[in-house]
């Protein structure tokens, strides 16, 4: 056999032994049969949790009272336990005042619940004198809360985090958002973005993730309208418990948040403040005159050290600049009226910032497909400035702690899975109603967090949509014996223990009574 027939065949017999070695064949699990006929079966158990909690925290007697009045018939549903049901449903994830018979038809676990007539009926009776009483009766609800939670965790308020550092103090986050909608509803409109809707402006605690107050406004109410502003940090400061109220508050804001209005309101009623500052011709020229040595370098939001970024302060330089450019303006109208003989306007005059007013700018290198101005394009950073009455502190917390403002962003993006991002009605009073209501189930699961599962972090920290699969929709029977109903969680559901945990914990807040 020649040399390159042997090789021939010894490729051949080597490929015969190559191939797909056998696989070992699997039975596929037969399909359920699927049946409708449980009973004793709940779905959906955890939502118990958060009806006893209201009921534990005073807010399903606080509402009564608030709505008194609205009960057509005297042996009808107690309307304080309607928007209480309401509230929970939209917490569970509830769309739509219909989602309430998911609640009506578990009577075991939910006693009555109301159909979703009498719902609509109880929200239409809301009108402006109640929408108050609804809030006053939150505030009730909520100083019972962090009670409860002082009791439970021996901290009445936990801290808010700010550049690897707890702020033992109260923080309160100002944010507008919009809210779209696709039928014709009353003082609906377009926004600035071209959408068409609502523009609601809210206002969260940070220390608890609380949602203290929100206002319900027309698509193209403005940004950074002082009025709405001041009107919401009002409300937002009914809703803080007394002592609460009388120590130390940190409201933040972005650029929207900064006028004169706004930022006098909140150094009459004695309040720090860290707002965004717009990046004006004044601050660029500021920024030029800013020596090396003045910038110190940025930390991150854990307190390390951030690559690219850092931050200085402006406040003398930029008042240097303000008062030779009004020098500048005056000397132009003075020439101006040398040279045409006119008779000079009146100068208007110029309003001028609270006293302690500090304004800091932070410069980073932007990321990939930033988009800069001329000036930014100059020097490659891009720039950010913030306006703060902090005295003290160094700038590179100062400037972290008021970044950490964007959480706000997040906690809107989970109020509107929770009843903020679809208004039921045409009607403008029915939706400012379910706004509250909106408030009301974020409160819910706030307290369910920061005190029912403060011994388990995961779950403490964890994002609404966690809280919902895990413990609020899990499953349970319901058995009776010895003359009392027993919820039977299922046993091996991976969050059982930390649901029924939840339950003992609650069950060591008394009901108030009245």
């Amino acid at each position: 056999m020649s040399r390159s027939g042997f090789w021939t065949c010894l490729r051949s017999q080597s490929t015969a032994k190559r191939g797909t070695s056998r696989v070992k064949a699997t039975s596929r699990r037969p399909w359920s049969v699927v049946t409708a006929d449980g009973t004793g079966v709940v779905s959906h158990a955890g939502v118990a949790l958060l009806r006893e909690l209201a009921e534990r925290t005073g807010l399903r007697a606080e509402y009564a009272l608030a709505v008194d009045g609205v009960r057509s018939r005297g042996g009808g549903h107690d309307p304080g336990q309607v928007l209480v049901d309401l509230a929970v449903m939209l917490a569970d994830g509830g769309e739509a005042i219909g989602d309430i018979a998911g609640l009506g038809q578990q009577p075991d676990l939910h006693g009555p619940v109301a159909s979703p007539p009498t719902a609509w009926r109880v929200l239409a009776g809301v009108d402006e004198r109640r929408l108050d009483g609804l809030r006053r009766a939150r505030a009730a609800a909520r100083e019972r809360a962090w009670l409860a939670r002082a009791e439970v965790t021996g901290r009445v308020l936990p801290p808010s985090r700010a550049a690897g550092r707890d702020l033992d103090y109260v923080v309160v986050d100002i944010d507008a958002t919009l809210v779209d909608v696709h039928s014709d509803k009353e003082l609906a409109s377009a926004n600035f973005k071209s959408g068409y809707g609502f523009h609601p402006i809210l206002a969260f605690c940070d220390n608890t993730n609380e949602a203290l107050a929100g206002i319900l406004r027309t698509g193209r109410a403005g940004s950074n309208t002082a009025a709405d502003h001041i009107a919401l940090l009002d409300l937002a400061l009914a809703q803080l418990p007394d002592a609460a109220r009388t120590g130390r508050i940190l409201v933040r804001t972005d650029g929207a948040g900064f006028s004169h209005a706004f930022v006098d309101h909140l150094v009459e009623t004695g309040l720090e403040y860290s707002t965004g500052y717009a990046v004006t011709d004044d601050v660029r020229a500021a920024l030029t005159l800013l020596p090396a040595w003045a910038w110190t370098a940025a930390v991150d939001a854990d307190g390390g050290h951030r690559d690219g970024a850092e931050v200085a302060e402006i406040t003398d330089v930029l008042a240097e600049v303000q008062r030779l450019r009004a020098a500048e303006r005056r000397r132009a109208r003075a020439k101006q009226v040398a040279l045409t003989g006119a008779k000079p306007p009146k100068a208007t005059p110029r309003r001028e910032w609270p006293t302690g007013m500090r304004v800091l700018v932070r410069r980073e290198r932007p990321h990939p497909g930033a988009q800069l101005d001329v000036f930014e394009e100059r020097d490659g950073y891009r720039y950010q400035a913030v306006a703060t009455n902090t005295r003290v502190g160094q700038l590179a917390f100062l400037g972290a702690r008021h970044r950490a403002h964007a959480r706000v962003e997040d906690r809107i993006r989970q109020a509107k899975d929770a009843g903020l991002g679809r208004l039921p009605s045409r009607v403008f009073a029915i939706n400012q109603a379910w706004l509250e209501l909106a408030l009301t189930a974020a409160d819910l699961l706030a307290w369910t967090q920061t005190t029912l599962l403060v011994d388990d972090p995961s779950l403490a920290r964890a994002e609404w949509k966690t809280i919902r699969y895990r413990l609020l929709h899990s499953a349970a029977r319901i058995t009776h014996g010895s003359r009392r109903v027993y919820l039977r969680l299922q046993h091996d559901w991976p969050w059982t223990l930390a649901l029924q945990h939840a339950f003992t914990v609650l069950r060591r807040i008394p009901v108030p009574s009245r």
